[in-house]
């Protein structure tokens, strides 16, 4: 199949700040409230596999709401057939970018044959890539590993990316961590394989002509910060969840604007979080995803603790917000964002 390189890059102010897809994570509740917390960063779904996209709830699996643009789908699947079907049904849905999933080294996805498994199999992703570039007018893009297992050859590593950038794929995000197949959980994945941010930068050296995004273990502004010199963005996962105010300030200290408090920002989710309440979507399924939101602050036990008890029971509604903000203040003494 001859194919183009994708069409046009990706803009770079839409690369710099970005959150990982995450599963059981960065659903719609979740992105809504990381865009209130970072208007400039990328937004990207969990992974949802092809065939679900074809043939499954797509008013569920690619829910979005208007604002949480601009937001990627991540799409998980070997197959370059339904793969293509599926990115021309997310790019139609009004996804700004398709991403494919080469790094999660989960069982079940190595049972499927995609994830990180891929990364063995360079062509199979080329031929992936190229069947949605051609599907799609949206940016296709691929997140990976440095490799698997035991695999620390970097020319492998480039030839995965050459192979696959040849197919239609301008932007990578790198995950700069080997992914290991066995021996290790999901969560052990994201910890125990050393990190080597130099090889993320290296293949930006080596390829100028690519987006190269780096990912893994970024937990404060200024390793997030020391990335920029070195590649188009950085890619938060597990800090812009565990401590989502992280976003905020990164969002400002990059693009501008004025530092807003914890409580103003959480106050302004009022009408979204209303609307979803009035559709029947219960408290419990948005508040989950803030309870990080005073992370290491006075009274953030206490936040994530009125949260945690009040939010799963009937009728459960914005006071139950309110009284953690109270709460929250009343225990430190002072108006916690007083600083």
């Amino acid at each position: 199949m001859n194919v183009s390189p994708s069409p046009r890059p990706i803009p770079p102010d839409d690369l710099r700040l970005s959150v990982a897809p995450m599963m059981d994570w960065t659903d719609t509740h979740c992105r809504v409230f990381h865009r209130l917390l970072a208007p400039h960063a990328r937004l990207y779904t969990e992974m949802v596999h092809a065939n679900a996209v074809i043939h499954g709830d797509r008013a569920r699996l690619l829910a979005m709401d208007a604002g949480e643009h601009p937001l990627a789908l991540q799409l998980g699947g070997s197959e370059p057939d339904l793969l293509g079907a599926a990115a021309k049904i997310g790019a139609a849905h009004g996804f700004d970018e398709i991403n494919l999933n080469c790094g999660c080294p989960s069982d079940r996805v190595q049972a499927g044959r995609f994830g990180a498994c891929l990364m063995r199999e360079p062509q199979l992703v080329a031929d992936s890539v190229a069947a949605m570039v051609e599907s799609c007018d949206a940016p296709v893009t691929v997140k990976c590993r440095l490799g698997v297992d035991d695999d620390h050859d970097w020319d492998r590593f480039v030839a995965f990316i050459d192979t696959v950038a040849g197919a239609g794929c301008g932007m990578f995000v790198i995950h700069a961590r080997n992914a290991w197949l066995q021996g290790l959980s999901p969560k052990e994945n994201r910890e125990v394989p050393p990190l080597r941010y130099d090889w993320a930068y290296r293949l930006k050296r080596e390829r100028p002509h690519l987006q190269i995004v780096v990912n893994g273990g970024i937990a404060t502004l200024d390793e997030a910060t020391a990335h920029l010199a070195h590649a188009d963005g950085a890619m938060l996962g597990r800090a812009a969840y565990h401590d989502p105010y992280l976003l905020h300030r990164l969002d400002v200290a990059w693009f501008g604007g004025e530092l807003r408090t914890r409580s103003e920002l959480l106050r302004a989710m009022r009408p979204y979080i209303e609307d979803q309440l009035a559709r029947g979507v219960y408290l419990k399924h948005i508040t989950r995803h803030l309870l990080g939101l005073f992370a290491g602050e006075r009274g953030g036990r206490a936040f994530r603790q009125v949260l945690s008890e009040g939010a799963h029971k009937p009728g459960a509604d914005w006071s139950l917000i309110e009284r953690a903000l109270e709460v929250t203040e009343s225990f430190a003494g002072e108006r916690v964002d007083a600083a």
